[in-house]
């Protein structure tokens, strides 16, 4: 028999209280335009659950193929069992409930319950996902879960059930409880984590075929010693979120709790980067600094920014208390970006929620800042939110937070509240989320949020090698005149306005994806490769005035190419004098500039520097003697 004590436990950790919601009459909120704290944010309410059609979306959702958004509640009232349901929603605000969770008359819950991640599509247009309890040899609101396919029509096929087999110690061998979502690799296997078992009891990460064939690649806990009232391994246990694969082809991940600290801090947690293969290696251990001000339980999914590094949050400490942001190269240097509630009352928001619960994930917008949203926290002046119902913000990736909306702002909270699911930016532009109640006894919304970014294509997969299909997504395809890759024209099929299907052309190099229609040209979000390989860049550096006088204010410009446009606004180029940084300059329509009036007399070698990121390879420029005379006396 599995720990039942500690599946309980963890349930009534993981369990979003919902008691109020059951008892409040269904909520249906009209669809609202909300003015935001920003003139350029605007905040609709697209859809409402009214509870018989789910309740508490706390995953993020996908835009999927067809222009359609799909996500999952983790709750629903009048329908099965109440463990949950997968819906679609499309951006006009039609909700359809494609599936309900343990169904009526299976105690069991053989199809699982209690969705916590959301959907992913793969490339065979089926959505893949993971339900917390239930399946085969779980029990109903106490562990095992399921993997399951679920198609754009709504029929379910549950994959694998966990906790098929208990091992010496007591645990499920082949995981128990995935709490977190799913990701596609290159290499087309479904890649996972579960939240606890495995060969120690402090969960799994695994891979498995869209026909169902699993394969456990690590457990956690690499010493029979996981608990709260044991001293913790240093690769960390309890993964509660899911992995992301980096344009190097290896995967990256966080542990809630353990690591190399844990004797500091009993939760701790841990970012590890894991290869397809099942090579492990932790990146970093948090509490590595006096108060833990590096922060405690990175709970939530990383995101890696065109710049190539990753970034995430912690739910707890950090300098305040109640979580931080923080940045990560690949090779384990962290850097805390932002701690939570450094205003007065919280105003900038509170990630805040139980130590081993998935929390919201940041995105990298198309304007290279970060998004996300705080399910707690704020200022209102409505006189309703007294303790915070959560916020959006925005963030440069150096570290500058801008709240751009706080909910329950408005008489009767009705733009809801407690955001618990991470945002998406669509192809038209505009960034989608959902709330899970708020104040006004509501169970939950999906929201739009407009900056005023426009829209734009994306690629699936993100590379692929010559004569490959490869399907675009975007908006209002319908009228595609032209496809190009990095400005090679290819043969396209519309197949909706949302689709686009392609092959990469002969002659085809990386670079961005453009599509031509009538109303303009739409680029890909990030440039499109043709292998792992990183796409070489040159840079190019001019001075203006040169000569110049002592004093006189001199420009340098540097201009970055690979071939047809730049690399990705926003990132930094360098301005050298031998090892010396003379100071730098962020690029922007690929060229950057930095103006000194401060060099000496005399010639002085000037050369810029693009460090590179995700995609584009590192390149330095001509060397460019500036000569600075003597001010006339």
């Amino acid at each position: 028999m599995k720990n039942t004590l500690q599946h309980r436990s963890w349930i009534s950790r993981m369990r979003r209280a919902a008691a109020s919601a059951a008892l409040a009459l269904a909520a249906v909120l009209v669809s609202a335009v909300i003015t935001a704290q920003s003139a350029q944010a605007q905040l609709t309410t697209v859809a409402s659950f009214n509870g018989t059609n789910g309740s508490d979306p706390i995953a993020p959702l996908i835009q999927a193929t067809n222009g359609s958004l799909y996500g999952t509640t983790n709750q629903n009232y009048g329908s099965g069992n109440g463990f949950g349901t997968a819906f679609d929603v499309t951006t006009g605000g039609t909700l359809t409930s494609l599936y309900s969770f343990c169904s009526p008359g299976d105690p069991q819950c053989a199809d699982g319950g209690g969705l916590y991640a959301g959907l992913i599509q793969a490339t065979n247009g089926n959505f893949y996902g993971t339900a917390s309890a239930g399946g085969d040899y779980g029990e109903v609101g106490y562990g095992g879960g399921t993997i399951f396919q679920l198609t754009p029509g709504g029929n379910l096929t549950i994959l694998h059930s966990f906790c098929s087999e208990i091992n010496g110690g007591g645990f499920c061998a082949d995981g128990d409880i995935p709490t977190a979502g799913l990701v596609q690799a290159s290499n087309g296997y479904l890649y996972g984590t579960t939240s606890f078992g495995g060969e120690y009891g402090g969960g799994t990460v695994f891979k498995i075929t869209t026909n169902g064939k699993l394969t456990t690649l690590y457990n956690f806990c690499s010493a029979p010693s996981c608990g709260n009232d044991k001293p913790g391994p240093a690769d960390g246990f309890y993964p509660v979120v899911g992995l992301i694969q980096a344009t190097n082809g290896d995967m990256y991940g966080t542990t809630a709790a353990g690591g190399a600290n844990r004797g500091v801090q009993i939760n701790g947690g841990t970012v590890f980067q894991i290869t397809p293969a099942g090579a492990f290696t932790v990146l970093y251990s948090f509490c590595a600094q006096i108060n833990c001000t590096d922060g405690l339980s990175p709970n939530a999914p990383l995101v890696q920014a065109a710049n190539g590094n990753l970034y995430g949050s912690t739910v707890l400490d950090g300098a305040n208390g109640y979580g931080t942001i923080f940045e990560i190269t690949t090779k384990g240097v962290l850097t805390t970006l932002y701690s939570f509630c450094s205003q007065p009352d919280c105003a900038d928001g509170s990630i805040g929620g139980g130590n081993f619960t998935p929390e919201p994930a940041l995105i990298q917008g198309t304007d290279g800042n970060l998004y996300g949203v705080t399910p707690y926290g704020g200022n209102t002046t409505s006189g309703v939110n007294s303790n915070g119902y959560g916020t959006i913000f925005e963030m440069t990736l150096s570290g500058a937070l801008t709240t751009i909306y706080t909910f329950c702002t408005v008489s009767g909270c009705s733009d809801s509240g407690n955001p618990w699911a991470g945002l998406i930016q669509d192809t038209n532009g505009n960034f989608y989320g959902t709330t899970s109640g708020g104040e006004a006894g509501g169970y939950g919304t999906v929201f739009s949020l407009s900056t005023g970014l426009g829209p734009f294509v994306t690629t699936q997969p993100a590379f692929a090698a010559v004569g490959e299909a490869v399907t675009i997504l975007g908006t209002d395809l319908t009228t595609a005149t032209g496809v190009t890759f990095n400005g090679i024209p290819a043969a396209f099929t519309v197949v909706s306005s949302s689709e686009i299907t392609t092959s990469v052309p002969t002659g085809a190099t990386a670079g961005y994806v453009t599509v031509t229609t009538p109303s303009g040209t739409l680029t890909s979000n990030v440039p499109f490769r043709l292998s792992t390989a990183l796409i070489a860049t040159t840079t190019a550096l001019t001075s203006s005035p040169n000569p110049s006088t002592s004093g006189e204010p001199v420009t340098f410009t540097a201009l970055v190419s690979f071939g047809a446009g730049a690399p990705p606004n926003g990132e930094t180029i360098s301005f050298m004098k031998g090892a010396t940084v003379l100071g730098t300059g962020t690029l922007s329509g690929g060229s950057a500039s930095f103006t000194t009036s401060t060099l000496s007399v005399g010639t002085t070698s000037v050369k810029a520097v693009y460090a590179g990121d995700a995609y584009f390879k590192g390149s330095k420029s001509n060397v460019v003697k500036q000569v600075v005379d003597k001010a006339a006396n």
